[in-house]
């Protein structure tokens, strides 16, 4: 049954040590106790120190990464619908994946943003997104300016584009329809993607921070930072700015601080290290016929069960089951 309310332990969460803390210079105050999630990915957006958060696409992993040490998850679209063994291109629906997302967010107590591609259709299909997504305590959602069904921006190329008009109410709507004030939209500007020009991406940037978005993510699949750095450089810090370094993977990570980038997204690599791992010990137990070689170089099922959190069902079980009666 889909829930109408927050659930207050997906809500509010303790939050997680680090270090970017946001005071009245911009960093994050020290808090003792609860503090929504939405605020905790509001707070990574706007603090003036450098963030990162690193893709998940199950329950599973989501809570290896929030184990690692991440204060965030991005919910990639890429990589749920490559579990799920579709294509990139809406071929899970938006209830599929909001349902992947549903166990992300209730075994983990940082926040998610969601890559939503294109809001799942127009202003109508994005608004009702937003309140799905806060009824399961999700932190915020990412919106391209593509047109539904979305191609990933990594295949083909001169892909079209929104109209910015259209996208802009699709923004709009989406702020207007969250009940909770901290709840993060992100808007994502394939410009540069698609081939058109620096000028075009900053005129759409500007659009849709005008519109209400909470921060602009800038993507370009080129091999080096200089699309990014052009960018950002011409966008002055006028709002806060997200990159997804994909393909420009040598880049530095003090050269993300200094072109004053507020959140850096780790974006597929949960995703591409499961499928390498899978395949070596596929191959392996094939090839072997045997476990012997095998059970000790992976993980165990006591770590397994750790993961699921199966101990807080035991002292659960001795709490609300009933005691055997006495003979």
């Amino acid at each position: 049954m889909l829930r109408s309310v927050y659930r207050l332990e997906s809500t509010f969460q303790t939050i997680p040590k680090r270090s970017n803390a946001l005071n009245a210079n911009g960093s994050m105050p020290h808090v003792n106790g609860f503090k929504k999630k939405t605020t905790q990915l509001k707070e990574l957006i706007k603090t003036k120190e450098l963030s990162f958060i690193m893709e998940a696409h199950s329950g599973l992993s989501a809570k290896i990464v929030e184990e690692s040490g991440f204060a965030g998850i991005w919910a990639s679209g890429l990589s749920i619908s490559a579990a799920l063994g579709v294509r990139d291109c809406n071929e899970a629906s938006w209830t599929q994946v909001l349902e992947v997302v549903e166990f992300m967010s209730d075994c983990t107590k940082v926040p998610i943003l969601l890559d939503g591609d294109t809001g799942y259709g127009n202003f109508n299909n994005a608004r009702r997104l937003v309140r799905k997504l806060e009824q399961r305590g999700v932190a915020g959602v990412c919106i391209e300016d593509k047109l539904f069904p979305k191609t990933n921006s990594f295949i083909g190329d001169g892909q079209p584009l929104a109209d910015i008009n259209e996208f802009c109410g699709k923004i709009t709507a989406m702020k207007s329809s969250q009940s909770d004030p901290d709840f993060q939209v992100v808007a994502r500007v394939e410009a540069l993607i698609a081939g058109w020009s620096l000028e075009e991406a900053l005129k759409r940037a500007e659009a849709y921070r005008s519109a209400g978005a909470d921060a602009i993510l800038i993507h370009s699949k080129k091999s080096n930072i200089s699309d990014i750095e052009k960018f950002s450089k011409l966008w002055a810090n006028r709002h806060p700015l997200v990159v997804v370094p994909t393909k420009y993977y040598n880049t530095p990570t003090q050269v993300f601080r200094d072109l004053d980038i507020s959140l850096v997204i780790w974006a597929n690599h949960n995703l591409r290290a499961s499928i390498m791992s899978m395949k070596e010990i596929s191959k392996k137990i094939y090839e072997q016929q045997s476990l012997i070689q095998i059970e000790k170089t992976i993980p165990s099922l006591d770590e397994v069960f750790r993961l699921q959190n199966e101990e807080e069902l035991r002292v659960a079980e001795e709490k609300y089951l009933p005691k055997e009666a006495p003979l």
